[in-house]
Formats: C-alpha cells, sequence, structure tokens
C-alpha cells in the first residue's frame, strides 16, 4: 500500500499531522481557518494535542510553526467532512491503516516489542546496578584492607596504595590540607592534632659518621589512614584497588 500521508506512533498510539493531511486533500482555505471551522467538534487532549513543526523558508533557514496532532479517527473524520474525492482516497487510506493496526498478528508483533523493550531496558538497569554493586565492594574492599590493619604504617606504605612514593605522596597531603612541614618534618596541621590520626616511633640510622642515631618518625594509625582516604576521595584521588583504569 503506497503511503499517501505520514503516521508516527508515540506512545503506541498512531497520529497524523494536521498539516500534512490540510496539504493532502488540496483544500482552499487558509489552515487556520480550515482549523477553526472543523476543530470544534472535537476534544483537545483526546483527538489532538498542540504541537509545534519546523517549516523551510525561503533564505534558506526553517521558523517554527503550530501543528496538531491527530488521532486516526480525527483524522478519518476531518477527511469525510472535506465532502472532497482526496477526502474518500485518504479516508479509506486511513481505513487501511488502522485495520493492519488492530490485526490480532500486528497487536501480538507490538506487545512482543514491548516487552523485548522493556527487558532492554530491565537489562539495562540490572547492568548499571552491577556496576554500582562492584563499585560499593571496591570502596568496601579498601575500607577493609585499613580495618584490617590495626598496626601504624609509614607513609611509604600508604603512598603505595595510591601509585605514588612517599615524597610525592607527603606533596599531595600537603596540598590537600592535611600536613606541612616544620623544621624538616610532615606535621598534621592543628585542627587534625590529637585526634589519634599519627603517632610518632623512633627510626634508628647510621650517619655518615658511622654513628647510630635516632630521630621520631610519623607513622599513620588505622583512623589516619580512614582520614586520607576520605580528605582524597573528595579530591577525586583513590586508591589503586578502587579506580576503574586499573584493571
Amino acid at each position: 500500500m503506497q503511503e499517501l500521508i505520514r503516521i508516527t506512533v508515540p506512545n503506541d498510539q498512531q497520529l497524523v499531522s494536521a498539516r500534512d493531511l490540510y496539504k493532502g486533500l488540496e483544500l482552499k482555505i487558509r489552515f487556520s481557518l480550515w482549523v477553526s471551522k472543523n476543530f470544534d467538534d472535537f476534544e483537545e487532549g483526546v483527538d489532538f494535542m498542540s504541537v509545534s513543526t519546523d517549516t523551510d523558508m525561503p533564505n534558506g533557514g526553517t521558523k517554527p510553526i503550530k501543528d496538531y496532532a491527530l488521532t486516526i479517527d480525527m483524522a478519518k473524520q476531518l477527511c469525510l467532512m472535506s465532502r472532497t474525492e482526496k477526502g474518500k482516497q485518504y479516508r479509506k487510506y486511513l481505513i487501511e491503516v488502522e485495520r493492519k493496526w488492530n490485526d490480532p498478528q500486528e497487536i501480538v508483533k507490538r506487545g512482543y516489542a514491548i516487552l523485548q523493550n522493556e527487558n532492554t531496558q530491565l537489562k539495562l538497569e540490572n547492568k548499571n546496578l552491577t556496576i554500582q554493586l562492584e563499585e560499593s565492594n571496591k570502596k568496601a574492599s579498601y575500607l577493609d584492607v585499613i580495618l584490617g590493619a590495626p598496626d601504624a604504617l609509614a607513609i611509604t606504605q600508604i603512598a603505595a596504595d595510591y601509585g605514588y612514593n612517599a615524597k610525592d605522596f607527603n606533596k599531595l597531603l600537603h596540598k590537600a590540607r592535611i600536613q606541612h612541614k616544620v623544621n624538616g618534618q610532615w606535621i598534621l596541621y592543628k585542627v587534625y592534632m590529637g585526634q589519634g590520626y599519627v603517632t610518632t616511633k623512633p627510626f634508628t640510622f647510621v650517619d655518615h659518621k658511622g654513628i647510630t642515631r635516632s630521630r621520631p618518625s610519623t607513622y599513620w594509625t588505622q583512623k589516619g589512614r580512614k582520614l586520607i582516604y576520605d580528605i582524597l576521595k573528595d579530591n577525586d584521588v583513590l586508591p589503586l584497588i578502587e579506580r576503574s583504569d586499573i584493571e
């Protein structure tokens, strides 16, 4: 069957453009006058609804104009009301379109298509939930690492969790306003001091003269590692175990 007028199917309802129908019927009166004379017997929101469409301009551009989306039933009645040969032709075409639409096999096909679409949507939602769960598990796994290591750790060990060396990681913590350097030693900013985030252990070493010496060295507690994790996460810095670009 040759297409006389374009049929759209939003939300499983067949609709036609009033302007397309008006043009096809080859009516002599203005479109706006045709609408005012013939639409009074129909209910907006049930039989038709106002829409906007674009029309080509002589200069090559386009501009929006008012149109109406008509149900097949309303379009058939407008064809009948036109009392023209074109009206008969278009009404016959729309009746055939409607007949095919209501054919039991077509109804089954549409139902199957709807189920397929819903199934696809469900799969996408499940995939998103799986991704969210995986991300949640990743986060939990790193926190488990922290909770499972009660001993205080040197910054070198924590830096390795993030793919940094100790020197660069200390600078990162400084940039994140966690610590600053005083007399060559990294010290927490005042807001974090005295809250159990760090502890001090003696670091023993042999100097260039062969003399054994000892100096205090900062170690991070489990609570301190959690502080680092939370602050760096807010700055979009994640441990390797949580980074999506790391397999």
